[in-house]
């Protein structure tokens, strides 16, 4: 972030400040939810989208070399068309990032062109296409994936300062997966009746 960025924001976090501060309100005559005089008007050249820092994501993902590992050492795909492997593992992870639950999805985002602008992706894949490619996963795919990514975590930390590397914290909890079958291996239900797996969650931070 320059200089003016930061100055800009540091103004803004100010005046928020001040605005939304404890004081004593006198006796409105009027809502304080009001309304002003605003007008919406369909734009043919700008687009938005509520996941906005989805771009970022996906550039973060390629300066930390977390989409160039993935496509040197997951080979499930004898030939790209058009999807390569990175493209199918952050196109599932993105999802749940833009607050998607499953692989359907998936239609959503593929269906939004503002979304895939911000990918500049021309496609990405459809819910059947994920599940798919889903299912070519064995164990040992499984674990070299999670290697790919400890891989990628553990050369970030090496290129951290040394108070960096002064303490870690390991954080470990169970949660709740919920799926839509009742019949799959290894699901139970939990207290609220909520069907699924109960995997426990161990991460390491700074």
């Amino acid at each position: 972030m320059n200089k003016k960025t930061a100055k800009k924001l540091a103004r803004r976090k100010k005046k928020l400040a001040k605005r939304v501060e404890r004081r004593n309100w006198d006796d409105q005559p009027k809502p304080m939810l009001n309304g002003s005089n605003i007008h919406y008007e369909i734009d043919g050249k700008q687009n938005g989208i509520a996941q906005g820092g989805i771009g970022v994501v996906h550039q973060l993902s390629k300066k930390i070399g977390l989409t160039n590992e993935i496509n040197s050492r997951i080979t499930l795909l004898k030939r790209h068309l058009p999807y390569h492997e990175s493209d199918h593992i952050l196109n599932i992870a993105y999802n749940l990032i833009a607050g998607g639950e499953n692989l359907e999805d998936l239609e959503l985002l593929r269906g939004n062109d503002a979304y895939l602008d911000a990918l500049d992706a021309k496609i990405i894949p459809d819910p059947t296409t994920a599940g798919d490619y889903l299912r070519r996963y064995d164990q040992a795919s499984i674990l070299e994936l999670m290697e790919v990514k400890n891989g990628v975590r553990k050369r970030i930390w090496s290129n951290q300062p040394e108070n960096f590397k002064e303490e870690a914290v390991i954080n470990m909890d169970g949660t709740i997966c919920p799926t839509w079958g009742e019949c799959k291996q290894g699901m139970d239900i939990s207290y609220d009746g909520q069907w699924g797996y109960h995997p426990l969650i161990t991460t390491a931070t700074h």
